[in-house]
């Protein structure tokens, strides 16, 4: 058997000049850390303006209190997975991605817990539900949320609040209409309008589009007739059909 040592030696030859443009890519796309400093930080909220507590400066602030900002570091020594693992510490950070650029910045993308119903329960329980289920704690941002109010342990925040508060935030007549719901002993909610002078009774949690959209068609085809204040008592309970109770007129 003849060995073709010119054949074998191109071979080698090409192995070796691909490896080697595989390194040089390699070290091209990667940033040169060495003298590189970070000059500046990118932080993005995702959904910052949707019922959010998370903004920029909050987490600037966070970052420099825990000494992981990094601007004027050098890049080689910004750890990303520390800076991640800081702000997943927070309540409301839902997750948390950090990368650097060969340009000296690092970039920030945070996704934040959105909460649908506040709760301030008769326990003196005071805390947000986000979209999960899960648990907020309260905080100084105020946040245009429904308030559920009553007899509501953390099970029933967790279960049936969340459904609820997540279908009227879905609805933009029924997150600007409804104020507050009010769970009575017994596990079925009342309803507070932010407008017409009148309660809303809407029995067990469920089934909730098909009871307001009987509502809806009642105050479009009954109170706007009628007048808003005429009864101070609306149930809706039951399919097919409202009951009202009139409001009691002052004797003069």
């Amino acid at each position: 058997m003849t060995i073709n040592w010119k054949h074998s030696a191109l071979v080698v030859v090409d192995i070796v000049l691909a490896a080697y443009l595989v390194l040089a890519v390699t070290a091209f796309n990667q940033p040169d850390e060495s003298d590189n400093v970070c000059r500046e930080v990118n932080i993005v909220i995702s959904d910052g303006a949707v019922n959010g507590f998370l903004d920029k400066e909050e987490i600037k602030t966070l970052l420099q209190r825990t000494r992981c900002y990094p601007v004027g570091d050098q890049m080689s020594h910004v750890d990303v997975r520390a800076i991640e693992e800081q702000l997943l510490r927070n309540p409301f950070v839902s997750s948390a991605q950090c990368y650097k650029t060969q340009t000296g910045h690092v970039n920030i993308v945070i996704n934040q817990r959105l909460p649908v119903i506040r709760v301030k329960a008769d326990n003196g329980d005071d805390y947000y539900v986000d979209e999960q289920g899960k648990i907020m704690p309260n905080t100084r941002f105020a946040s245009n949320l429904v308030i559920a109010t009553g007899s509501i342990s953390r099970q029933y925040a967790t279960t049936a609040l969340k459904a609820m508060g997540r279908f009227l935030l879905q609805s933009p007549l029924w997150s600007s209409q409804v104020e507050q719901l009010h769970v009575l002993s017994d596990g079925t909610v009342e309803m507070v309008p932010r407008v017409g002078d009148h309660i809303v009774y809407l029995g067990s949690p469920t089934n909730l589009e098909r009871k307001l959209t009987r509502l809806e068609k009642f105050y479009k085809y009954g109170l706007s007739q009628a007048g808003w204040n005429k009864y101070s008592y609306i149930s809706v309970e039951f399919d097919n059909q409202i009951i009202c109770k009139k409001r009691k007129t002052k004797n003069m």
